[in-house]
């Protein structure tokens, strides 16, 4: 395993390793205006949200790398602490790699990328018509972490109001990733997109813890045929079922008695279906 202590490498490279490591990262799409009330327009991939109560999104504007400048997004919501964060999607992620670009401060970005201005509810600055998803923020704190280039600046928004596409919504409310097509940041250049096959469903202990991977028995794990996601799908499981249940599956039964030898390489079969009770039948009764 390789050590990387960060203040013996340049900034260039510790700015590209946690760029191409963290990811993929939610980008914010953040429009902002000056003390005269000039839009900006500018994405953050520093970004995420931190709290629902009060409901918060924060994201650093970080002084430019290459001139040590403080960004035109840092101004304003010095100026006027307020801002509109979208929630970019596919559709338009080569218009948002436009308003990336340094514009003197004069430049709206609007017009730039080819977006349209709509009059937010709340707050100053004009929210992106075209977007998903947006939200009217106050900016309710500035943390400056450094005075160099590189470094950040994290912007900390309460939420508002949310404008959001109501073809994204389940029955619930809530929003539907692959409707929303959205897009994440990687390393250098690199973007990514995801559609209904990328999404997994795992169990999360909400309710009910899981049993923990040292609940398994020491000898499947001996065997060194479950990889370690099989293994925590096994501990998620609230409580390990009763060995004797699995003669009221016949089709078990047939499983392991024929089959014995392979049953391991079923139980594989069972965890990729998220069948895990199945899967720890077959694995009480193996030995």
């Amino acid at each position: 395993m390789k050590t990387i202590l960060p203040k013996e490498r340049s900034l260039k490279e510790i700015s590209n390793f946690l760029t191409s490591s963290i990811i993929p990262r939610p980008i914010a799409f953040v429009s902002t205006v000056n003390a005269s009330g000039q839009p900006n327009l500018s994405p953050f991939s520093f970004f995420n949200a931190f709290s629902s109560d009060p409901p918060i999104l924060i994201f650093s504007a970080a002084k430019s790398a290459l001139t040590g400048k403080q960004k035109d997004t840092y101004h304003n919501v010095k100026a006027v602490p307020e801002c509109v964060i979208h929630i970019a999607n596919f559709a338009m992620s080569e218009q948002l790699s436009v308003t990336s670009g340094s514009f003197p401060s004069e430049v709206n970005e609007f017009v730039k990328g080819g977006f349209t201005e709509a009059t937010s509810t709340l707050v100053k600055p004009p929210r992106i018509s075209e977007a998903p998803i947006a939200f009217e923020c106050k900016v309710t704190q500035v943390i400056e972490l450094g005075d160099k280039g590189g470094s950040g600046n994290l912007i900390i928004c309460e939420i508002l109001m949310i404008h959001v596409d109501e073809t994204l919504l389940d029955e619930q409310g809530n929003v539907i990733a692959e409707r929303l097509d959205p897009i994440a940041r990687l390393g250098y250049n690199n973007y990514v997109r995801f559609t209904a096959d990328d999404i997994f469903e795992t169990p999360k202990p909400i309710k009910a813890y899981g049993v923990g991977v040292d609940a398994i028995p020491q000898w499947i794990k001996d065997e060194d045929v479950l990889t370690g996601n099989e293994l925590g799908k096994l501990a998620s499981i609230a409580e390990i079922p009763n060995k004797e249940e699995i003669q009221q599956d016949t089709e078990l039964v047939e499983l392991i008695s024929e089959y014995k030898a392979q049953s391991i390489y079923e139980i594989k079969r069972f965890l990729e279906d998220n069948k895990i009770k199945e899967a720890w039948l077959i694995l009480l009764n193996v030995k």
